[in-house]
């Protein structure tokens, strides 16, 4: 017998009378362990060799890589499957969930070579655009950045198809990892290279063109939301804004707005706060700021007005 059945009664109250975050009665969700596992699946699948315990040769490759493909469809299916159930009708017979999943799995398969195409791309923006890199390899296995951009980019795939909570759950996966949130709805094009990474955040609605660079701190978000009369927010409108090609957000720079456009080949400086489109080919810095130089030994105390300057601005964390 246990010896902490006092301890029940209160919880069991609890459960009865707070509703909202009960889950009982319904069908099962997507194991938060098995999409841990399918995002570490997909990880070896995208870059074959990089995750690997033992070194895999070209002739070992396609077995190595059909073992992967069987032990992810299986996964795929089977989370793909629990997920339809929760949107669609629970009484909707498994038969006809798992066949939809099936379908879903297959064409998300059909979209690995097009995402492998990207990655690389996003490796050679990293390699190009940072000179502490010393190697693709370094990228690969030590960048956070192209870890989280190679789970939303399959996650996005598994979005386009509708099925709710899994692409959340492995982008939440690697915001985990990574300290990097980029939504799953979100359209990112070639070479993309988020620097550092640590706090960037990247909303669902946020459409992102080829050549951009991010850095640590930067947000792409909403700036307010519409509501019914009800007062509920309306869903799935465009909340986020959208970055042209060739742009550069440097450290903790905040773009809200799903109006709001950054034109190409644009710099937006550290700490710029923006809720208004900008043309192409705009620098867009922080005005003057004070700073306080304190001589250590007590002999000057003076303010120090610093401004940055076009020539300043492209500098290199």
């Amino acid at each position: 017998m246990s010896l902490h059945t006092h301890l029940l009664d209160p919880i069991l109250e609890s459960y009865r009378n707070i509703g909202g975050i009960n889950h009982l009665d319904r069908s099962n969700l997507p194991s938060k362990q098995a999409i841990a596992t399918l995002c570490n699946d997909l990880l070896h699948l995208l870059f074959p060799g990089f995750f690997s315990e033992e070194a895999v040769s070209s002739e070992e490759l396609p077995s190595a890589a059909q073992e992967i493909i069987d032990q992810i469809a299986d996964q795929l299916e089977s989370v793909i499957a629990v997920s339809l159930k929760i949107r669609d009708d629970e009484t909707k017979p498994n038969v006809a969930l798992r066949l939809n999943a099936t379908a879903i799995t297959e064409r998300f398969f059909g979209g690995i070579p097009e995402v492998r195409a990207l990655l690389k791309t996003d490796v050679e923006a990293a390699f190009a655009g940072d000179p502490a890199a010393r190697s693709l390899e370094e990228i690969v296995l030590a960048y956070p950045g192209l870890e989280a951009i190679a789970i939303q980019r399959v996650s996005h795939l598994l979005y386009l198809e509708n099925v709710p909570l899994l692409p959340r759950m492995m982008t939440e996966w690697a915001h985990s990892r990574t300290g990097i949130d980029i939504h799953p709805g979100a359209t990112i094009g070639s070479h993309f290279f988020i620097d550092h990474g640590t706090g960037v955040v990247i909303g669902e609605t946020c459409i992102i063109g080829n050549h951009v660079k991010l850095y640590h701190g930067v947000t792409l978000g909403a700036r307010s939301f519409q509501k019914d009369e009800q007062g509920e927010i309306i869903k799935g409108l465009k909340r986020h804004p959208e970055v042209e090609d060739d742009v550069v957000i440097y450290p903790n720079g905040i773009i809200l707005g799903g109006d709001t456009i950054v034109g190409a080949r644009s710099t937006i400086g550290a700490n710029v706060f923006l809720m208004k489109s900008v043309p192409p080919d705009t620098l867009l810095v922080r005005g003057e700021q004070v700073q306080t130089r304190l001589d250590k030994k007590g002999k000057s105390n003076a303010p120090v007005i610093v401004q940055l300057h076009e020539d300043e601005i492209d500098f290199m964390i």
